[in-house]
């Protein structure tokens, strides 16, 4: 068994690679995106994975680190695991601003449907789907997706509100 778990431990060690930060590095801090609707088309590939450098105020232990958060990430609290951070490499003119970015207690972006575009209706082999195309607030330009219109419905009424009085 001693044999088995050495071998093992080798070959885990050749491709373990050790986080190490030191007090006043500055890292990128990892955050999911995420809109809260369940999406016909796979999308979000282009999302920017971890936003802002921080710089790191204190070690906590072998893994877990404080971070200097502004005071808009005030529900955040402010000691990461290493997995959640990537040392800062590139110029900090090319990180995306944080004044920018919607992001919740869970570091999720939050992106708010706009208005309702258009309506459609999906038609499956029994079924029938009704669709609307709804206008987002991303911050990379005007995005348009189609989306349930029970989930919208459920989620943003007052989107439906303003385009019933319009019709």
């Amino acid at each position: 068994m001693a044999a088995a778990r050495d071998r093992q431990k080798s070959y885990a060690d050749k491709r373990r690679k050790p986080l190490e930060f030191q007090v006043g590095d500055m890292v990128l801090l990892k955050v999911s995106p995420w809109k809260g609707v369940i999406r016909f088309g796979k999308r979000g590939k282009l999302n920017p994975r971890y936003v802002v450098p921080f710089k790191i105020l204190k070690r906590i232990g072998p893994v877990a680190y404080q971070l200097d958060l502004p005071e808009r990430l005030s529900g955040v609290h402010n000691i990461f695991l290493v997995s959640n951070l990537k040392k800062c490499l590139a110029d900090e003119s090319l990180t995306v601003p944080l004044e920018e970015l919607h992001v919740d207690e869970q570091l999720r972006f939050i992106e708010e449907p706009v208005e309702i575009m258009d309506r459609e209706v999906k038609t499956l082999k029994h079924s029938k789907i009704p669709i609307v195309r709804v206008r987002w607030n991303s911050k990379r330009g005007p995005e348009l997706t189609w989306e349930r219109e029970d989930q919208m419905m459920r989620k943003y009424p007052n989107l439906f509100k303003h385009s019933a009085s319009n019709s």
